[in-house]
Parts: C-alpha cells; structure tokens; sequence
C-alpha cells in the first residue's frame, strides 16, 4: 500500500498532518478493523444503489464490487497492510480499493459520509452479535434441559436467604434458570429487532442531494427500513447500547449459576463435581479441585457491567449530530460482546459436564425442618386451623425439635400433640420429602409432573 502519511485522506484544509500524538488519538484503526467485513458490505450496497439510481456507470460498480471482494480476501487471508495514518477501517478500505481500480474507487463515497457509514457498520455487527448471543443462550438453555431431564424427580434443598427452606427437585432449580435465559433471549430479540433500521444515505447529518434509493440499500443488507431522521441516524448509539444492557443481565445471570456452581461443588456442600476441564489443582495442596472457571466468569462479569457504564458515560452530554467522542464507542462494545459469548461457551460447558450428587441432594433436601411449611398447610386443611394459628404452631414444634436434637418427622405423636391437639398421625405424610415436592402441583411448582411438563414445552420450542 502507498505511503499516506503525506497526504490523509480526510482533506486538504490541514496541509501538515497531524503529529504522532495526534495520530494516536485520533486513529480507531486498531479496533474498528473488526468492522472490516461489515464495512466492505455496505459499501458494495452502496455501490449497487448508485448504478441502479443512474449516479455510478454500471462499468465503475462492477470494479468497485470486484476491487472490495480483493480487499475482503486480503484481510481475511491477513495480507492487508493496515494503516495508522489513514485512521479507521473506512479510510483502508477505500484507500487500498483506490490503488486497485483508480478513479472509479473514488466514486464510491458518492451520497455518503464516514458518520452514516460507521454508524451502519456498527449496526450490523452489532446486530451479528445479538444473533450469536441468541444462538448461544440457546445451547446453554438445552445443556439445563439435559440435567432438568436427568433429575426431574430428584429432590434437593431450596433456599432463601441461602438458608434450607423447603424441597424443591434438581429438575425445577435448573427450569429456573432456563426461564431466567429465555429472558435474555427475548430481551436481545426485541433490541435486535429495534435496531434493525439503516442509517446509510443519512450522510453527514442531513441527508444527501443526490437521488438514492435508501430502501434498496437497507433492504440489501437485511434491515427492516432506512431510518426517518439523517441526525438521529449518525448520531444514535442506542442499539448498542440496548446490546450492552441486555447482555449485562444475561450476564448477571450468568453470575448467579456460576456463584451456585462454586458453592455446590465446595466439600461442605458436594452438590455437583465439575469435570476437570472446567476445573484446575492447587499448586500446593493436592487434594484441591477448584471451580476456576466459574470464578473467573463469576469476575468477567464486571467487564460487561463496565463497557454499558462507559458507553453511557460516552454519550450522555453530546448534541446532535456526530462529535467525535463517539469514536469512543466500540471497543467496550467489542469487549462486552467478546466476554459474553465466552462466558455462555464456558457455562454451557460446566453445565454440560457436571455431575449432580443425588445422594447429597437428598440428605440436604430434609434437612433445616423444610417440611415445616408442608406441616402448616396440613393443620390448615386437616384441622381446619387458620393458616396464622397453624403458623404458630408449627414454629413451636420446631423449637421443639430443635431442644431434642432432631428432626420434624422424628418427633413422636404425642410430643406433636402436646402442641396442638388436632394433630394426627396423618400428619407424617406429608413430612417426607418426596411427598412435599410431589403436592406442590400449582402452575410453576416444583412437581416432577410439572417439571416434565415444562421440560417437554421448552424442548419443542428450542427445536
């Protein structure tokens, strides 16, 4: 590629150059060349609308669609010489399409500006990233189905406040976070969905006076519509910033599972093994197995948090139209995206592998009186107490039990009606585990029967 150092692409009004401090600050051409493929898309629309409009001889848009296919092999194949001087992905591309066919390269950024043109690419990568997320939460979605499927009866503690509450079945506790993730997944959709609107052919900000079909181009590159307003075209970054939102969330759900998994696979609980791939020793106390990976995705986490804080931080005082801050937009954006999409390969991959204790599950499942809300709703339906009354006494055989050490189901007849004389030996089934989870069949329990019913629901609609 030809020395440009001496002659930058973005005018004769500065005759000097800039210096070395100013090329470094104002070059984005270290990040934005991940926008190489998206950028040589919209320039060959272009190129096709300007033939088709009559601007561009069809001979100038057959070289320009050959000479970006060129560009496009080289960077692919990494024989593209990127240049500092010539600052962003754009000015390579249109420099080096310029040594390849001459003239008709030129022609190319008729009726356009770099503002609508960045601002396009940006959108369609963002765009390909909100597809990727959606494909990948998916994938994680069935490794949980595979375990809810495994356990669908298994029972294991509930928690609130981390504190035993009341059985549930391994099967619900992984639907609760296939719910979680359909979330994130709507979420991503409907922002791809509002983002899917064309900036190019807004120009500079206000528009162009040469005759463009901006229909024709969005329709070539997949978006819905051209957008209506040339200032909010080029100056709007909401789309990326509704990306960084909904993969904050997925994000923070991610955290959860991840903090669940190094809790479960500690020695006091022994919930789940993690395999060894996701998984590394101590280098001094050999009997150690720590959960690496979901503390590490535990800590990246705060990488997404950040780049949607930066990226607000960015935009949060700038006038219409384009100012220059908003160059400053991508590389937390392309962090963000690249965290995730490894965060959801990891969990996907823990979640896939790991091995679900059922014995463990059990013994802690009935431990922490968690059938005590079972013995409530008894006294409410066998004794016809008012649910306040059974509450009270409820509480009182806790206490009793815990004086003597044992658990709710080990305390005999009498004891439990010294307490409350209603009470029958009736009382004991529904003090089991098993028969605890199985009654629990309201819409959205953790029934077995409902948690294969849910399971199979969300297996037709994964596909």
């Amino acid at each position: 590629m030809a020395d440009q150092t001496s002659n930058a692409m973005w005018g004769g009004r500065f005759a000097g150059g800039p210096d070395a401090i100013m090329e470094a600050i104002n070059a984005s051409i270290g990040f934005d060349r991940r926008l190489a493929a998206q950028d040589i898309a919209g320039s060959r629309a272009h190129a096709a609308m300007l033939a088709a409009q009559g601007i561009l001889t069809d001979k100038d848009a057959d070289a320009i669609r050959e000479g970006l296919l060129t560009v496009l092999s080289e960077i692919e194949e990494g024989k593209f010489e990127f240049s500092t001087a010539l600052e962003d992905i754009h000015m390579n591309v249109e420099a080096r399409l310029i040594e390849l066919i001459g003239d008709a390269g030129r022609r190319l950024h008729t009726g356009r500006s770099r503002n609508d043109q960045v601002a396009t690419d940006f959108r369609l990568w963002v765009r390909d990233q909100c597809d990727a997320a959606m494909e990948g939460l998916a994938a994680l979605q069935r490794a949980l189905l595979d375990q809810a499927e495994a356990g669908a009866d298994w029972v294991m503690p509930g928690f609130t406040h981390l504190q035993s509450a009341q059985p549930v079945t391994w099967g619900h506790h992984m639907m609760a976070y296939v719910e979680m993730f359909a979330r994130d997944h709507s979420r991503l959709r409907d922002a791809r969905a509002r983002m899917n609107e064309c900036p190019l052919g807004a120009a500079a900000l206000a528009g162009t006076s040469f005759p463009i079909d901006r229909e024709m181009t969005a329709a070539e590159l997949g978006f819905d519509r051209p957008s209506a307003n040339s200032l909010d075209a080029v100056s709007d970054r909401d789309f990326a910033l509704e990306f960084l939102s909904a993969a904050s969330i997925t994000a923070m759900h991610l955290s959860r599972l991840a903090e669940e998994l190094v809790i479960w696979s500690s020695a006091q609980f022994r919930f789940v093994a993690l395999s060894d791939r996701f998984s590394t020793g101590s280098s001094i106390m050999p009997q150690k197995k720590n959960p690496d990976a979901a503390e590490l995705l535990r800590a990246k986490i705060g990488r997404i948090f950040g780049a949607q804080v930066a990226l607000l931080t960015v935009m949060k005082g700038l006038p219409l139209a384009y100012s220059k801050d908003m160059q400053e937009d991508k590389e937390q954006v392309f962090d963000a995206a690249d965290t995730l999409m490894l965060s959801l390969a990891a969990m996907t991959g823990m979640v896939g592998d790991m091995s679900a204790n059922r014995e463990s599950l059990r013994a802690a499942a009935g431990s922490g009186f968690s059938t005590a809300t079972d013995l409530a709703d008894w006294l409410v339906r066998e004794a016809n107490l008012p649910f306040r009354d059974a509450h009270h006494a409820t509480g009182a055989l806790v206490a009793l039990a815990e004086r003597k050490g044992c658990d709710l189901p080990d305390l005999s007849l009498a004891e439990m009606q010294e307490i409350n004389s209603a009470i029958s030996d009736g009382v004991f089934d529904v003090l089991g585990v098993d028969k605890s989870v199985a009654s629990r069949t309201s819409y959205g329990g953790t029934a077995p029967e409902n948690v294969r019913a849910q399971i199979a629901r969300w297996r037709s609609h994964l596909g």
